[in-house]
């Protein structure tokens, strides 16, 4: 699923760029052979420093192991493209924006793969709408009821996918559309984290969530400071 969900990205940029963009298929390719493994580095590495406790008794875990973050990936590939746009000819925020709706169908695939796997569970609950897990390679618990926070989230980035064609186009400087998916993204996990299982990582709360309010505080700032929406015709309002 996370082969899939790459790929998604990758295909989605390409057919940007054949309906027009103005960015070239080698800068695609070079963004994704730069951006990929950035991407799994920096998501492994949050994966591993949320779980030290675990992963200090068990090093050779760290390298190869299973278990990735999100966040990790998302940032982790944001860095990577943006020190390769210092050394290239194209504006990252005008590709960060092109990515945007691909990488929130990534995620959408890849927490449909959360769900199959039984990773990122909720907490228990008695819905009618609750999951529980039973197969014994689940990595969830077997045979408690929790909260589907994986299909909850399926559906929140639907919504945001929605949410980012329709602002495709209409906010400027470049880049803004990023900020907006960052920020909204940002704004879901700070919720969705008080109903799923994770480790405490500072106040009470999840790394997650503490990565959260630092990228809303930033993304928030920036978008009230430059952000401006722009009519169709081109004309800032």
């Amino acid at each position: 699923m996370v082969a899939l969900a790459i790929s998604v990205i990758v295909l989605w940029v390409a057919w940007q760029v054949k309906k027009g963009a103005k960015v070239s298929y080698d800068t695609v390719l070079m963004a994704a052979i730069v951006g990929i493994p950035s991407g799994v580095v920096v998501s492994r590495l949050l994966h591993v420093v949320d779980l030290w406790d675990y992963y200090s008794q068990h090093l050779g875990k760290i390298i190869g192991g299973g278990g990735l973050t999100i966040y990790g990936a998302v940032l982790g590939a944001a860095l990577g493209i943006w020190v390769y746009s210092k050394f290239s000819k194209f504006q990252f925020g005008y590709l960060a924006d092109l990515i945007v709706p691909g990488l929130i169908l990534a995620q959408v695939i890849g927490r449909v793969g959360c769900t199959i796997n039984g990773c990122c569970y909720g907490t228990t609950c008695s819905l009618p709408w609750a999951i529980t897990y039973t197969h014994p390679d689940s990595l969830a618990p077997l045979g408690i009821a929790v909260h589907p926070t994986q299909v909850y989230e399926i559906i929140y980035l639907l919504i945001i996918f929605g949410v980012a064609l329709k602002l495709k186009g209409r906010l400027r400087p470049d880049g803004s559309l990023f900020l907006v998916y960052l920020s909204l993204y940002s704004l879901w996990r700070l919720g969705i984290d008080f109903l799923r299982d994770g480790t405490p990582f500072l106040l009470g709360l999840h790394q997650a969530q503490v990565i959260a309010i630092i990228v809303l505080v930033i993304t928030i700032t920036l978008l009230a400071l430059r952000t401006r929406w722009v009519k169709a015709g081109g004309e800032s309002e």
